[in-house]
C-alpha cells in the first residue's frame, strides 16, 4: 500500500490501477478533488468503494474537478434525459421508461462501441480528460459487465525503438461511427449514410503525447481511431490495427470489478484506454451506470482541432 496526500491506494496492477481508502465522500471539497488528481496521475485509474454518492455529490465532486461535459447537444435532438442533471451521461442498458435495453435494438446496436477499447471524447473537437463512473445498480454477480483499462503509458514505453520514431508525429482521425462500425460489422443500420465515419467531422488528435501531470509520454489510441492523417486510408488502419494490438495485449489490462452500488470509478482518458465487458446479464438485468466527464484542460485538449468548436460527433 502507498499513500499520496490524504488517500491511501493499494495497487490492483503492476504498473496502474488502484484502489483507494480514506476518502471522505460525506465533506466534498477542493482537496478531495485534488488528492484524487494527484492520485490519478500516477495511477491512471482510481477504484472507490461504498462511496454511499448519490447525483447530487456525484455532480459536485466532479464540478470540482473541472469544467464538465454534458449531454445537452443530445438532448437537443430529441433524447430524453431520465436523470436530474445534463452534466450526467447514462451509460445504463436502460431506456428513458426504466425499460432494459434489448439486444438488436438501435440503442444496444450504438452502444456496442463502447464494448471496445477507448478513450471518452476523442471523436469530440475537445476531448474527455477526467471520467467519474458510478454504479446505482448492478446485475448479479456472475453475469458479466466488469470494466477493463488498459495502460497506454506503459505500452508507448515498450515500443521498439524504430516504432517510435515512425509513428511519432502520426495524427489520428477519430470518429465515434467507425468505434460502432467495428462492434457490429455488417449491420445494415449503420450502412446508412448518417453513420459513416465521414458524415462527421473527426476528432483530429496526435497520436504520442506528454500526459502533463506524469509527466510521462503516453500513446493516445482508441478503437474510434478511423485513419492516420499522414497515410492512406488503408494502410492508417493497418498501423492503428497493430498498435492497438500491442496496447491491449494481457499484460497492460486489469479488469475493474463492480462489487456494490455507489462503487466509482475514476479514470484519466489520457492515459488509459477502457471498454464495458459484455455478459449474460445483457436484455436481462439492470446495469445502472452513470458518468460525469471532465473536459481535458491540458495543453493538448483540443487536438489539431479549432478551439471553440461546439459540434459533436457521434449523433444522433
Amino acid at each position: 500500500m502507498t499513500n499520496t496526500a490524504g488517500l491511501t491506494y493499494t495497487p490492483l496492477h503492476p504498473t496502474f490501477v488502484a484502489e483507494v481508502h480514506g476518502a471522505d465522500f460525506d465533506n466534498i471539497t477542493p482537496q478531495l478533488a485534488d488528492d484524487i488528481k494527484k492520485g490519478l496521475a500516477q495511477y491512471g485509474v482510481l477504484v472507490f468503494r461504498n462511496t454511499g454518492l448519490d447525483d447530487d455529490r456525484h455532480v459536485a465532486l466532479s464540478r470540482l474537478m473541472g469544467e464538465l461535459d454534458d449531454v445537452t447537444p443530445y438532448n437537443k435532438l430529441g433524447r430524453v434525459n431520465r436523470l436530474k442533471y445534463d452534466e450526467l451521461f447514462d451509460v445504463s442498458n436502460v431506456d428513458a421508461d426504466g425499460n432494459i435495453i434489448q439486444p438488436g435494438s438501435q440503442r444496444d446496436i450504438l452502444g456496442k462501441g463502447n464494448q471496445l477499447f477507448h478513450v471518452d471524447s476523442a471523436f469530440n473537437p475537445r476531448r474527455a480528460g477526467i471520467s467519474l463512473l458510478l454504479s446505482h445498480q448492478l446485475p448479479p454477480k456472475g453475469t458479466g459487465g466488469d470494466t477493463e483499462f488498459a495502460d497506454t503509458r506503459t505500452a508507448y514505453d515498450d515500443l521498439d525503438g524504430e516504432t517510435k520514431e515512425r509513428v511519432k508525429d502520426y495524427v489520428l482521425w477519430h470518429s465515434q461511427h467507425h468505434s460502432r462500425r467495428r462492434a457490429n460489422p455488417g449491420n445494415p443500420l449503420l450502412e446508412e449514410p448518417k453513420f459513416l465515419p465521414e458524415s462527421h467531422p473527426f476528432g483530429k488528435h496526435k497520436l504520442v503525447q506528454v500526459h502533463e501531470p506524469s509527466g510521462r509520454t503516453n500513446m493516445y489510441i482508441a478503437n474510434h481511431a478511423y485513419r492516420v492523417d499522414q497515410l492512406p486510408i488503408p494502410e492508417g488502419q493497418a498501423e492503428i490495427e497493430t498498435l492497438l494490438n500491442h496496447a491491449t495485449q494481457d499484460k497492460y489490462v486489469c479488469a475493474v470489478h463492480w462489487n456494490n452500488e455507489t462503487d466509482m470509478v475514476v479514470w484519466d482518458n489520457c492515459a488509459v484506454m477502457h471498454r464495458a465487458c459484455p455478459g449474460a446479464f445483457e436484455g436481462k438485468y439492470k446495469r445502472d451506470m452513470r458518468r460525469t466527464t471532465v473536459h481535458d484542460s491540458s495543453s493538448y485538449a483540443w487536438g489539431m482541432n479549432t478551439v471553440g468548436d461546439t459540434w459533436r460527433s457521434g449523433l444522433p
